[in-house]
């Protein structure tokens, strides 16, 4: 419902006072992805594994997400590249080898058996469904 001002003697302004509702402002629960024990929000870029949740950095967030929107697919460390880093090139692949450390640390997903993301080499990164 607008709500008029006076300014002035002369002139009046209307202002809306309806603002949008709080539902718009929360998480719709059809945004997040949830695999095995972990759950991602796009919309307000927060992770959990189980009910903890997890604090990732942008690039790490971006690395999960990429990979868990595409769970049980292979992805490409080009894939990878393009979509988390916005490169079309890139000269080492230590960068997506230090993220994924970092990530698979904060997951919980041991390095040396891997049960969230799996490498398979020569050809990507998989985040198996189960």
């Amino acid at each position: 419902m607008p709500i008029s001002l006076h300014v002035g003697l002369k002139m009046s302004v209307a202002i809306s006072c309806n603002p949008l509702p709080r539902a718009l402002y929360l998480p719709s629960v059809g945004s997040m992805i949830e695999v095995q024990e972990i759950k991602l929000d796009p919309e307000t870029r927060r992770a959990w594994r189980n009910d903890e949740e997890l604090t990732l950095s942008r690039k790490e967030f971006d690395l999960v997400h990429a990979l868990i929107k595409r769970a049980g697919d292979v992805v490409s460390r080009d894939e990878l590249m393009r979509d988390v880093w916005n490169a079309t090139f890139y000269t080492s692949s230590k960068t997506i080898d230090v993220h994924l450390g970092w990530v698979r640390r904060k997951l919980g997903d041991d390095p040396r058996k891997p049960h969230l993301i799996t490498t398979l080499r020569g050809k990507g990164l998989r985040f198996e469904k189960a």
